[in-house]
């Protein structure tokens, strides 16, 4: 499921997509549209920025502010002159904006400059978990002056609008300055030279990012012009990766559930438009008003206003939990913005679609049954993705790689596969596994649009088309569909999902106008950054684009050795025996179940009902502390010391919801 390996990780995903913040607006504000991007002049004129619907806009001495509606998260843009470098720039901003501003620096990295900007220094501050704060300091360079983006604001609003950040840092540019675009341009074909030069960059970015094996698809008009794997499934044993190795694809799954979805439309079984109640009258959301609203198209637009909810089934999943549990959960979650407000990412409400074709196609049928048989007979048979499946136990009986991270030493190691257990009862939002030679003939539906290779539909257009229709803006020109997303950044159309499980990262590409695809799956959990910089080496092949791709690849790599040297330095590991004995126990909390802290030989270990972790310790900017994960593929997740009633306690916020284990 995508972006959901790294359970604490929205704070870090937004500092990657950077965009400023800052406090509170100090002059009478005026109303951005309501309805779209305001292109405005910041920055004294410096730069430009698109200014997302309901956001504010005012002036704090020189400093151009963007206030979210929350009013708790603010944008300052500052032109700052005569600054020795990035981080004396960033200083300097904070001191004209905030002077009280006194958070210490956490990390201070160097990223590539992009979009007219000749170098970018992303600085990020250590608040203490309490808190529930994040501040950033962007200095963007030009020339001899610096364009800076502070952020101060609370982390719910942050991840509430992290699709509005994205639109607010995809579109900053210096002053005149337009984005690289392919619009308009012929596509070069993939021929061996372009398919060698594809491999050899994958190879050479496994090898910095530290990812095993890679399954690796192209398609060209109507073809598929290479399938392979690169490097190992196994690195005990040493075997190769090859085009039929499973993976897991996590929230690939959801484009293919919402084709399930769209089969029953071209039937007339089922109506985009209508109410889900109509189909499934037991359906509930945690608001009615949201539940009334609820059309079968926007179970998967990530537009509701429901926020991510993940915590019940990844820490509280019993092993035979049963598919109706997705209704159960999606019961007791309220919305916490406007329905079609901003994008908000739930894997609940996409299980749920799912389930409820399953419902339609075999009303009698326990729903996850029904559902996997619906997939086999309707999506997987027909495309001939005869090594696709839902069945961990088939998978992992033959042809599959294992899932890896590394560890505090930074050495490769396995991941659990229980973790990725959790998501058996929510399968429709991420459960399946494939190859990259079964992606390749799902994306090859999608360039021919429903049209199979036997000259047969699948289903039409129309319906296919719809899953891509632009519900909810992700970032600056990309949009969410219905389990899929449209990526314009660069002037071409890119549809894409990516996939996030324990161990597993994954992405497909299909670029419409040139009749090509792409599908990259790997079991590292650095695997993203690899899926990312492949859609860019793609669009540079095809459009003979700006050498960035391979920057991208550097810079992550050296951003992810900074992370995790940083992160290593703040641990206390092992544990201390004295306090360790404080935090030994048994808690319970009646969302996530009960959780166990205990010694294991010579390690501290919390274990919940479906999922576990080596601890260490971290004393946090406030003095207080919190317990973090240390084991490969659950690294860094982080749970706050305390005690209520004289009960010790455990509380874990992921952003926007707050979940505290008391002691027993």
């Amino acid at each position: 499921m995508t972006s959901t390996v790294k359970l604490f990780s929205c704070a870090i995903a937004l500092l990657v997509s950077a965009s400023p913040i800052a406090v509170a607006a100090q002059t009478k504000p005026e109303t951005a549209s309501a309805n779209d991007v305001t292109q405005i002049e910041a920055a004294g004129g410096a730069a430009t920025i698109g200014v997302p619907a309901g956001w504010v806009q005012s002036n704090a001495g020189t400093a151009t502010v963007l206030t979210a509606p929350e009013r708790d998260l603010t944008i300052a843009i500052l032109q700052i002159s005569g600054a020795a470098n990035g981080d004396d720039a960033v200083s300097k901003a904070w001191s004209q904006f905030m002077p009280a501003f006194a958070r210490p620096v956490r990390l201070a990295e160097d990223l590539p400059g992009r979009d007219g900007w000749d170098t970018v220094r992303n600085i990020s501050y250590d608040i203490p978990p309490a808190e529930k704060q994040m501040s950033l300091g962007v200095a963007y360079k030009k020339a001899d002056s610096y364009t800076v983006v502070l952020i101060d604001g609370a982390l719910a609003t942050l991840a509430k609008r992290g699709g509005q950040l994205g639109q607010l840092a995809g579109s900053l540019r210096p002053k005149g300055v337009s984005k690289e675009s392919f619009a308009g341009l012929d596509a070069l074909p993939l021929n061996a030279d372009r398919i060698d030069e594809i491999r050899r960059f994958t190879l050479d970015a496994m090898e910095k990012l530290k990812i095993p094996g890679v399954g690796l698809a192209l398609i060209d008009k109507g073809k598929i012009v290479y399938e392979g794997g690169l490097g190992k499934k196994d690195l005990e044993s040493g075997v190769p990766v090859d085009q039929n190795t499973r993976f897991m694809i996590a929230s690939n799954t959801k484009g293919m559930a919402t084709l399930l979805l769209a089969t029953l439309v071209d039937e007339d079984k089922l109506d985009w438009n209508r109410p889900v109640t109509d189909y499934m009258p037991e359906f509930r959301l945690g608001s009615a008003d949201t539940t009334a609203k609820v059309l079968v198209k926007h179970l998967v637009c990530a537009c509701t206003g429901l926020p991510r909810k993940d915590m019940q089934w990844l820490f509280n999943t019993d092993s035979d939990a049963s598919a109706k549990d997705t209704f159960v959960q999606l019961a007791a979650t309220e919305p916490t913005s406007a329905f079609g407000e901003v994008f908000q990412y739930n894997n609940l409400m996409a299980s749920a679609a799912g389930y409820l074709a399953a419902h339609i196609i075999y009303p009698k049928m326990e729903l996850g049954a029904a559902f996997d048989r619906a997939m086999d007979e309707r999506i997987f048979g027909p495309l001939g993705m005869a090594d696709t499946t839902f069945s961990h136990q088939l998978s992992m009986a033959g042809n599959w790689a294992k899932p890896y991270d590394t560890d505090l030493d930074n050495k490769f190691a396995l991941v659990d596969m229980k973790y990725n257990d959790t998501v058996v009862p929510h399968r429709p939002a991420g459960g399946a596994w494939s190859t990259a030679h079964d992606m390749a003939l799902y994306v090859m539906n999608e360039l021919n649009e429903g049209m199979l290779p036997n000259g047969k539909r699948l289903l039409s257009p129309k319906n296919l088309l719809a899953r891509r229709a632009h519900n909810v803006p992700t970032g600056s020109n990309t949009w969410y569909g219905m389990g899929l997303e449209d990526d314009a950044t660069y002037g071409v159309s890119v549809i894409q999902h990516g996939g996030s499980m324990f161990g597993y990262k994954s992405n497909w590409f299909a670029v419409p106008a040139a009749g090509v695809g792409l599908v990259v799956l790997t079991n590292s959990e650095s695997g993203y950054a690899l899926t990312n910089a492949l859609q860019r080496k793609l669009l540079e092949v095809l459009y003979n684009g700006k050498s960035e791709a391979a920057e991208n690849v550097d810079s992550v790599a050296k951003s992810k050795a900074a992370w995790a040297t940083k992160f290593r330095s703040e641990l206390t590991y092992p544990i201390s025996a004295s306090v360790a004995d404080t935090l030994i126990g048994r808690y319970s909390n009646s969302d996530l179940g009960p959780l166990l802290v205990a010694r294991e030989g010579d390690k501290i270990v919390m274990r919940a009902t479906s999922i576990w972790s080596e601890i260490a310790t971290k004393t946090n900017a406030d003095g207080t502390t919190s317990i973090v994960t240390i084991t490969p593929g659950f690294i860094g997740g982080d749970m706050l010391v305390g005690a209520r009633d004289g009960s010790a306690t455990l509380k874990l916020n992921d952003n926007q919801h707050e979940y505290l284990w008391v002691k027993d």
